[in-house]
């Protein structure tokens, strides 16, 4: 089974830091997975990532590289509260086709949601990716044709897991994230970071699931 270790972030590690992730150098590790802060001109968000158990690289446009094993990196315990990768949000203007890419490339589909999520995405994969999983989002007809018509698969954003909610929000601060609300999943809540927390990915913060 394919097995996330590292994303890279075109951030830089002091943005991430000021956040309340530790860092080390350019990078921290959160539950499994290492994020490694590689900043770029004209370049924001998840730049790439490396992953295990890969059939191929070739994952419909997403910059992949390939890992071996995992890190030795102990999991850092950070300030804000933040204790794993929840998942890893991607895009996709053909769903089918990226779902087809990634299964040959030996990502394991769990499911297919049918139906609209409440942004508007009328169809979601979801893949397992060790303890994260991978959210495929089928992007808005109206989205792509915005866009210049269909094209690669590319990454989105993040959600991390926040077992006190609260206390994370209040450490935060309102000026850098709202307010937590109930998720679309069941039993969870979630906040979201803003502009002003000064990361260039979308970042969810989550309650565990169950």
């Amino acid at each position: 089974m394919a097995t996330l270790h590292q994303l890279i972030v075109a951030d830089s590690p002091e943005a991430w830091s000021e956040c309340g992730f530790e860092v080390a150098g350019d990078e921290c590790v959160v539950g499994d997975v290492g994020i490694r802060f590689a900043p770029r001109e004209a370049e924001r968000g998840i730049v790439g990532w490396s992953l295990s158990g890969l059939a191929s690289t070739e994952l419909d446009g997403l910059p992949t590289s390939r890992s071996e094993s995992s890190s030795d990196t102990e999991a850092n315990a950070h300030s804000n509260g933040v204790t794993g990768l929840d998942h890893v949000v991607a895009i996709s203007s053909d769903l089918d086709r990226t779902v087809a890419a990634l299964e040959a490339a030996g990502l394991d589909l769990r499911r297919i949601r049918e139906e609209p999520t409440p942004a508007g995405a009328p169809r979601q994969a979801f893949f397992r990716l060790g303890a994260p999983i991978l959210e495929v989002v089928q992007e808005p007809a109206e989205a792509t044709a915005k866009a210049g018509g269909d094209r690669p698969a590319f990454f989105w954003g993040l959600a991390f897991v926040a077992p006190d909610l609260e206390r994370t929000v209040a450490f935060l601060g309102e000026d850098r994230v709202s307010e937590a609300r109930p998720a679309v999943q069941p039993g969870r809540r979630i906040a979201t970071l803003r502009r002003a927390a000064g990361l260039s990915v979308p970042i969810a913060l989550m309650t565990p699931p169950g």
